[in-house]
């Protein structure tokens, strides 16, 4: 046991450190961001040690196993390329100019209408989409107008993470919780509905507050224009967002796993997509592009911190951690603990740990044990970089544009939204409960 809580502990701490200092190295064209090799070590000493057995990985990995990190991957990796490639062929680029088009000379409006559509697009692709696509834009439009970006960059990030708890798809915590417990896609969009828009209206409310002084100063007009290269292409990917949205509808009830449904679709459109580019006699520069911006890099974090987490699950402390909070104020305790947590070990490891835990909770507290602890894991990423690989990577793209926010910055102002945004989530939560 003590190897196993070491191992995690010395994988947490450099999370941190890597993240606070943004600590990568190049090698050639290639880059290595530091926050995985730890860990990736860690899981080599638990697996040389005998505290992992490869057993055990082999059936988790390859298994039909509902911990199985792989599916998990095949739906965020799926998801991502078809969110990217909309953003390569130039989808929210244009959408993002037409909301700043209608703003005019006043950044309140603009603030509000970037507000809007990213809280849209976010419930049709992903937290970690709006971070990979908006924040360059943001950034990129902010400098050539003149005016401060932090409001706005913030409030991205803010409204993805809050808006990525209302769908199933909008987290890769929603999914591998919820699928590990069998909440079907509509089941959930039920219970987090509310949640998600109580949280919402808290955290914009707080924003608007914060930055009140900043969006009072007048805006450019904007003179961005973004053309559409080749339309058919456009019209794939998100014909192919639409379709895979469709079936994780039903996904459920005609017997098709999440990541088949992801995978397929995410396949189907980079074929249909070469043979629109090619058609055309255009590049497929669109598609390598892609394929460049995927966060590969959370491959081996993932699978590593799995590692770690399995060796300190194999100790029993998780059906200890469940006897001491299987209770009467399970929907509190877990959703301020798995917040708490997820600032400890990033929001993706933390799901893992907490399905161990969920899976010792007694039947009457189980269901809004899970739900809270989905909250948690959300709206624990308001408050440091640390909890989730979509705030490690904004961080990552506002440094490299030259953005003056850093770690410290993004700790003081996520203390203010966190607690009470998590207060308004669980509250809804409660109000469900009880229904």
């Amino acid at each position: 046991m003590a190897l196993s809580v070491s191992m995690l502990c010395l994988s947490c701490l450099s999370v941190v450190i890597a993240t606070a200092f943004g600590a990568k190295a190049h090698l050639g064209k290639l880059r290595i961001h530091f926050y995985w090799v730890v860990p990736f070590v860690c899981a080599v000493v638990l697996v040389a040690t005998g505290e992992v057995p490869l057993e055990q990985i082999k059936e988790q990995f390859f298994g039909d196993s509902t911990m199985n990190p792989l599916k998990t991957l095949a739906i965020f990796l799926s998801m991502s390329a078809m969110s990217v490639y909309l953003d390569k062929v130039g989808f929210f680029k244009w959408l993002a100019t037409r909301v700043m088009r209608h703003a005019g000379t006043s950044q309140k409006k603009l603030f509000v209408l970037l507000y809007l559509i990213i809280s849209l697009v976010t419930l049709f692709t992903s937290n970690s989409t709006i971070v990979l696509t908006f924040t360059p834009f943001i950034c990129y439009f902010a400098k050539h107008s003149n005016i401060n970006p932090v409001p706005y960059v913030f409030m991205e990030y803010i409204a993805a993470n809050t808006w990525s708890m209302f769908l199933v798809i909008g987290n890769t915590t929603n999914v591998y919780v919820a699928s590990y417990f069998g909440v079907e896609f509509v089941r959930y969009v039920e219970i987090m509905a509310l949640p998600t828009v109580l949280a919402a209206i808290t955290s914009f409310g707080i924003l608007c507050l914060m930055f009140r002084k900043d969006l009072k100063a007048p805006l450019q007009a904007s003179e961005l224009e973004i053309a559409i290269r080749n339309k058919p292409a456009l019209w794939v990917g998100l014909a192919g967002m639409g379709v895979c949205t469709a079936l994780l509808i039903v996904s459920s009830y005609i017997g098709i796993e999440m990541w088949i449904v992801c995978l397929c679709s995410a396949s189907a459109v980079m074929l249909l997509a070469a043979i629109c580019f090619l058609a055309k006699k255009q590049s497929l520069h669109p598609l390598a592009k892609t394929a460049k911006r995927m966060p590969w890099h959370l491959v081996p974090f993932l699978l590593s911190m799995f590692v770690v987490i399995l060796g300190l699950m194999n100790t029993g402390v998780t059906e200890a951690i469940a006897s001491v909070f299987d209770n009467k104020y399970s929907l509190w305790s877990f959703g301020a603990l798995s917040a708490g947590a997820s600032n400890l070990m990033n929001n993706l490891p933390m799901s893992m740990f907490f399905v161990g835990i969920l899976s010792s909770v007694g039947e009457a507290n189980l269901t809004q044990a899970v739900f809270a602890t989905i909250i948690g894991s959300n709206m624990g990423s308001l408050l440091t970089p640390v909890a989730s690989m979509s705030a490690m990577m904004w961080l990552s793209i506002i440094k490299h544009k030259d953005v003056n926010f850093r770690f410290k910055d993004f700790v003081k102002k996520g203390v203010f939204i966190t607690l009470p945004t998590l207060g308004a989530a669980l509250g809804g939560l409660a109000l469900m409960m009880a229904i």
